[in-house]
């Protein structure tokens, strides 16, 4: 693929990816059983699109998936830390557990904060990527809300699997470090 010439190196294969999405989905499966009403599953829309679809597949219960869009970075490389809800959720999450598919600080705590606002009596985070390097915003998960990492991320710019720089690189199968050059 063209693209592939962009990226420096791949940090996590597709069957890396297929392997801990499997596992992240049997914690979620095993610890979300005894629930008596279906966990809404939440994805940050557009970089989480694949994540969550590889997710739920595997998630064996009851749930119901809808997606907001919060919009904190753009077309540039840098969180402006200040996130927007341009694109809001249409399902209705009043005392459910809502699982949120994310990986950056800031966002992440506007979004527990908004999705707390509409009444969730949980709110877990299931994100693929963490970089620890990087969070300036500590967030508080809401009730007996869990949290579910796939990998520990370097402080690299990271395309692939979902996530873009510029709209593109979302469609790459595995998760790679783009190359400086490209969006300097």
């Amino acid at each position: 693929m063209e693209l592939d010439k962009h990226v420096e190196k791949i940090l996590w294969t597709e069957q890396q990816i297929f392997q801990r999405v499997s596992e992240l989905a049997s914690e979620i499966t095993q610890d979300f059983t005894p629930q008596t009403k279906a966990p809404a599953i939440v994805g940050v829309a557009t970089g989480a699109f694949l994540f969550l679809a590889d997710l739920v597949r595997k998630i064996q219960l009851p749930i119901s998936v809808d997606f907001i869009r919060a919009d904190s970075y753009g077309s540039g490389t840098v969180s402006d830390g200040n996130p927007r809800i341009p694109f809001d959720l249409k399902v209705d999450v009043e005392g459910k557990h809502v699982e949120d598919i994310v990986d950056t600080g800031s966002t992440l705590s506007c979004l527990i904060d908004h999705i707390k606002s509409k009444g969730a009596s949980s709110i877990s985070v299931c994100t693929l990527l963490d970089k620890p390097a990087r969070r300036k915003v500590h967030f508080e998960l809401v009730g007996k809300g869990k949290y579910y990492c796939g990998f520990e991320c370097p402080d690299y710019f990271v395309v692939g699997y979902g996530m873009d720089f510029a709209e593109l690189y979302r469609n790459l199968p595995y998760v790679g470090v783009l190359k400086p050059e490209i969006y300097s």
